[in-house]
């Protein structure tokens, strides 16, 4: 992708290069060189030519001691590395960091007395023992379409030390501009959370640009990520626990109110929590199974269930109960789960999209915002909080969430 720097000097030479300038050129020279015509003029490059196990974090400088610079490119394996040219055209910085165990070549081209030169230097960055690299990013479906309350989610394949500096290189940009925060919830794991929920139709790009970035205890980010999240209808759900209903809208027009039976509310556990609720995955069947009972235990069950859509991790789902549509719209009866009909359970199966939003009033037990996919239950002050970064750079950049796969806790039904 062409970039533009403070001069608005064009990038160009496709990945790994990246040309400052354009002009012609003549002569050659090693990590230092002296303009023709002009003894006492020198370009200098740092690293010097031959270089070896440079820091992927340091920067690539180029001078010109007299005449000017007019182009500098940097090529290697990886990251695109661009930079910006001072004021008077005398010194050149790199603009980012350098993938590790990487071969790269700097040429510089400057002009003095009339005439071109140009110095190259290639040198070689630190391969270093241990390297940070993300191992999952969701939402990760290809062609997948989520709804405007979708986090992105990042897991790391090792702890992060150094979560500022990692945070910094994860850039979320929508096509529809929100406000939005990255927050930790563990050391190898962060989640990018909006303050209001997404605009619907759009596309939104994840940059982890990752290369290089110090990440502390002598680890380095192994390789750039990028990551594409599409929004597709805003599809909210609302609910009333105690009037026994639930209305789906899409893009605020109403689809369909549908009759529900909730949990009974004799336990904890049977009691459907109340709040705002992401629609996180679905199944057909699924197996649902009393939590903390064994087989012969009092109270234990094990009913095989259709077209359900789970909403947190400890347990809830919407899905079929033909044996409850008498108290539907009636009486809450179930062990915590959304009861629907056949047919309305598989409509909302068919139209549900990840991230899409349901929220429930009417119970005494609210969700817990690290269950399942809550993050909206933190008012959005206390989800900034737990950003590394502070100030101006909160909230610049914020995943699966706890509990993404669906290894989630225990699934009341029936």
């Amino acid at each position: 992708m062409a970039s533009k720097g403070r001069f608005g000097l064009a990038a160009a030479g496709g990945a790994g290069a990246v040309m400052v300038l354009a002009a012609g050129c003549t002569g050659a020279g090693g990590g230092k060189g002296e303009l023709a015509g002009d003894k006492s003029a020198a370009i200098t490059i740092s690293p010097a030519n031959g270089a070896a196990a440079v820091k992927p974090d340091g920067t690539i400088e180029v001078k010109a001691s007299s005449g000017t610079l007019e182009n500098v490119s940097v090529q290697g394996k990886g990251a695109t590395i661009g930079g910006q040219l001072s004021g008077d055209r005398k010194t050149w910085r790199s603009n980012r960091t350098l993938t590790p165990g990487t071969s790269y070549t700097v040429t510089a081209q400057g002009r003095g007395g009339g005439k071109t030169s140009t110095v190259t230097s290639t040198f070689s960055t630190l391969k270093p023992a241990k390297t940070l690299s993300i191992a999952d990013v969701t939402p990760n479906l290809p062609g997948e379409k989520v709804g405007v309350g979708m986090p992105f989610i990042v897991r790391f394949n090792r702890p992060v030390t150094d979560k500022a500096a990692v945070e910094k290189a994860l850039q979320v940009t929508p096509e529809k501009p929100v406000e939005g925060a990255w927050r930790w919830v563990g050391s190898d794991q962060v989640i990018y959370r909006t303050k209001t929920y997404w605009q619907p139709h759009q596309k939104v790009l994840l940059n982890a640009n990752l290369a290089g970035v110090n990440a502390g205890g002598g680890v380095y980010g192994a390789k750039d990520v990028q990551e594409t999240m599409n929004i597709g209808d805003e599809q909210i759900t609302t609910g009333d626990i105690s009037d026994h209903h639930m209305t789906v809208r899409r893009n605020g027009r109403k689809l369909r109110t549908i009759p529900f039976s909730a949990g009974n509310g004799q336990t904890r556990e049977f009691t459907t929590t109340s709040g705002i609720h992401l629609l996180m995955e679905k199944g057909n069947p699924v197996t649902m199974v009393s939590p903390g009972r064994k087989e012969g235990d009092p109270g234990y069950y094990k009913t095989v269930v259709n077209h359900a859509v789970r909403i947190s991790n400890s347990g809830e789902y919407t899905h079929s109960a033909p044996w409850s549509v008498g108290s539907q719209g009636s009486d809450n009866v179930s062990h915590g789960c959304l009861n629907l009909s056949p047919a309305n359970a598989r409509w909302y199966y068919d139209i549900m999209q990840r991230g899409d939003v349901i929220k429930l009033t009417g119970s005494s037990r609210e969700l817990e915002w690290d269950n399942g996919w809550g993050m909206w239950q933190l008012p959005w002050n206390k989800w900034k909080k737990g950003s590394a970064l502070t100030g101006a750079d909160a909230g610049t950049g914020a995943t699966a969430s706890p509990g993404t796969g669906t290894d989630a806790g225990a699934t009341p039904g029936n």
